[in-house]
């Protein structure tokens, strides 16, 4: 499989990681090459599950310990976040690879830095359907919109399957409480959602139909492939090289801490977990969601995207047809 050199940017910059990624390999930490502490200003919805690792770094000094300075600020929505990037009142957000290609091809300069590979399933009451064939006629809650990633992977693996599910199906698209409401009350047969309230719903009684990364990995595609990260702009990367590798280091040292249970109870208000069954199950998601240090796979995550490209049109990656070179950290 082709791991990624390093690239030049849209604007033909490169962006050395070599010794970032020395560094990393090595345990050394930015407070070794630097006196002071660099800002780093991360915008986050309030409610994100990503505010449970960037807490844990900042209640055990991770950020100062590896040369950073972390300052999260709290957006009531993705849009906002996004503003708050590009009009550099943030110096990252947290957002899918997808967005920073799509970004990437219309001239901007964006790096993908992998925080999560945990993606939603397809759920419905335990026992009610076997496949994804049975939904055949029936009505599917979607969280999200019609360009989700998830519902694209899942059209492409029923397509596969000779089941069209958009045609085959009738959907209703909504936030994630809404469809997840409709779905406890009987309005939907069946929800595609996002890990964590797929974690609430199977504390409740649902089960996994089938899952997008299992789907993913049906149709001949990587399932490891992280689709959240945390996204800066190419020259805070060029100009902060140690705080970038600061931030990398701080959130896999907070992704060990939490791999044990003690942590998470300090955590547990911040998760409004309803439940232990649905605490329990946010932990493992969470947990389950932890990329490898591997770099990204570009090969793969071009096959992805040329699926998200043909389904999702220009709707969802404007002009960039092919995946754009430079997305990933480590090109």
């Amino acid at each position: 499989m082709k791991r990624v050199p390093c690239s030049p940017s849209p604007q033909g910059e490169r962006v050395s990681r070599r010794s970032l990624l020395a560094l990393l390999a090595a345990g050394i930490t930015a407070p070794a090459m630097a006196a002071d502490a660099t800002p780093l200003r991360i915008a986050t919805l309030k409610f994100g599950t990503v505010n449970w690792e960037l807490d844990t770094i900042l209640h055990n000094g991770l950020d100062r310990a590896n040369g950073i300075t972390l300052e999260t600020l709290g957006m009531a929505g993705s849009a906002a976040a996004k503003i708050a990037f590009e009009g550099g009142a943030a110096d990252a957000l947290v957002s899918d690879w997808i967005w920073v290609a799509r970004q990437r091809g219309a001239g901007k300069d964006f790096v993908f830095i992998p925080y999560s590979r945990s993606v939603g399933s397809l759920i419905a009451r335990a026992g009610r359907f076997e496949n994804i064939e049975d939904l055949r006629g029936k009505t599917l809650g979607i969280a999200g919109g019609p360009l989700d990633k998830g519902w694209l992977i899942l059209r492409a693996y029923a397509q596969s399957r000779g089941l069209d599910l958009k045609a085959g199906t009738r959907q209703v698209f909504g936030a994630p409480p809404l469809i997840a409401q409709q779905g406890y009350n009987g309005g939907v047969d069946a929800v595609l959602t996002y890990w964590h309230w797929e974690a609430k719903m199977t504390a409740k009684g649902f089960a996994p139909v089938i899952g997008v990364a299992e789907a993913a990995g049906a149709l001949g595609l990587s399932p490891d492939i992280p689709l959240l990260g945390y996204v800066l702009r190419g020259d805070y990367v060029r100009e902060n090289p140690e705080a970038v590798a600061g931030l990398i280091a701080a959130s896999r040292e907070a992704k060990t801490l939490l791999a044990v249970d003690e942590p998470w109870e300090r955590l547990r208000p911040m998760m409004r977990a309803k439940d232990e069954a649905e605490f329990a199950a946010l932990r493992s998601g969470f947990r389950a969601g932890t990329p490898g240090d591997a770099p990204v796979d570009v090969t793969e995550a071009a096959k992805l995207y040329a699926i998200m490209a043909e389904l999702g049109g220009a709707a969802l990656v404007g002009d960039a047809k092919t995946l754009p070179k430079g997305v990933f950290f480590g090109e």
